[in-house]
């Protein structure tokens, strides 16, 4: 069986697709709740569609309803998924087979009301999304929908601090008062080299659920497509342990940089060769809500409506998809949710002694966060357990972060 370890590099490249369409707004998106929106029509698909799909998917249309069923049915302790399918009639022979390959977790049944649906997005989503991204009409003969949704809380909050140590280069430093300074436990960073941008600033914020949040900045020229990107690749490898070109602060001049501050001074230490290395990093809370529109080829959506209308044998009937998330970066935890759904109707309409030497990163100015599920933390991190293991290391947010908020 192919497990949800084989979607991380399809994942990363749909998750660039997704945020490419965004562009360098300040957005967030869940790639993956969107990624399951397809790949539940997989069972559905045949010929052109099924092919369009599985290039789309980045893997064949089998593991992809495998990934979707280990994701599903055995849900991560931190992250609150759900899925649906709803139909107007009595499903036909090809429904009911499509059907019968879902996830037995998959909700189905008619088709709920306006209201309904907004109920359904507000309950599995812990209450951050009250309304459903799409608008149930009288000409609705399918609605399909997934829903992934966190609230967790640091292992160790944040302290605040004054703006000013954005740096004065920051246009966020006199947009706020107050940023985020990491504590000294709880929290990671370092300074890595990524060789299509050259040197990142990257921190990570552990939560006590099993969420990492890793965020990372690049010099201001590096297209945010690329930054995206290499947040990605930073948080799966810092999960799974993977290969990271990590810098010594010896190896970097000593002084102020566009994204870091490296001081250095006499001291007291049992480092290697006695050259100690410690890392601070300050950041700015954040909070963004986005609306995507998932009908494009590239991200599948098309290929599943295509699949949905072949069961329900309604070759000219119209779709829409459309995906809306929310995500809060605060002092004392993280809270994500996102819906993505797509419909199908009747009818056509036109259509981001020694020394030691310390380095404050400093994230201001847009750059990228990627949200992985994680083990959970109790006084350490838990061993890998059976419940929600496909989920570990696999990204289920990420935004691209160009507003600060004001940090309390």
């Amino acid at each position: 069986m192919t497990t949800a370890v084989d979607l991380r590099a399809p994942l990363a490249r749909y998750a660039g697709l997704l945020h490419g369409f965004a562009g360098p707004r300040h957005h967030v998106a869940s790639p993956l709740g969107a990624w399951l929106l397809a790949a539940l029509c997989a069972p559905a698909a045949s010929g052109a569609a099924a092919a369009d799909l599985e290039t789309a998917l980045g893997v064949d249309l089998s593991s992809a309803t495998e990934i979707a069923k280990a994701l599903l049915d055995d849900p991560h302790p931190a992250v609150l998924s759900a899925a649906a399918l709803w139909l107007r009639a009595q499903p036909g022979p090809a429904v009911a087979d499509w059907i019968d390959a879902l996830p037995t977790s998959v909700e189905t049944g008619p088709l709920p009301s306006q209201p309904e649906a907004d109920a359904w997005a507000d309950e599995h989503t812990l209450g951050l999304i009250r309304k459903f991204p799409l608008t149930i009409e009288p000409e609705t003969l399918l609605v399909l929908a997934t829903a992934l949704a966190t609230k967790v809380s640091w292992v160790q909050p944040f302290n605040l601090a004054p703006a000013a140590r954005l740096g004065a280069a920051s246009p966020w430093s006199g947009a706020v008062d107050q940023v985020l300074e990491m504590p000294e436990h709880g929290h990671d960073a370092f300074i890595a080299r990524v060789p299509a941008i050259g040197d990142v600033a990257v921190h990570t914020a552990y939560a006590t659920e099993g969420l990492r949040v890793t965020s990372v900045i690049a010099p201001p020229s590096a297209p945010a497509s690329e930054v995206m990107t290499a947040a990605y690749d930073l948080a799966v490898a810092s999960a799974t342990r993977g290969p990271i070109d990590r810098r010594s602060l010896f190896d970097l001049p000593v002084g102020e940089g566009p994204l870091w501050t490296i001081s250095e001074e006499p001291a007291q230490t049992t480092a290697p060769g006695g050259r100690e290395e410690i890392h601070h990093a300050v950041l700015p809370a954040w909070s963004v809500e986005t609306k995507h529109d998932l009908d494009r080829p590239e991200l599948g959506i098309p290929a599943a409506a295509a699949a949905a209308k072949q069961a329900l044998d309604a070759p000219l009937a119209r779709y829409e998809a459309a995906q809306v998330a929310m995500a809060r970066y605060s002092r004392v935890g993280f809270e994500a949710a996102a819906v993505s759904a797509m419909m199908v109707a009747t009818g056509f309409v036109m259509p981001q002694d020694g020394v030691r030497r310390t380095a404050e990163l400093r994230f201001g100015h847009p750059y990228a966060v990627v949200a992985l599920a994680d083990r959970p933390w109790r006084d350490g991190w838990q061993p890998d357990t059976a419940e929600g293991s496909a989920w570990l290391a696999l990204p289920v947010f990420s935004a691209w972060i160009a507003t600060p908020d004001q940090a309390a």
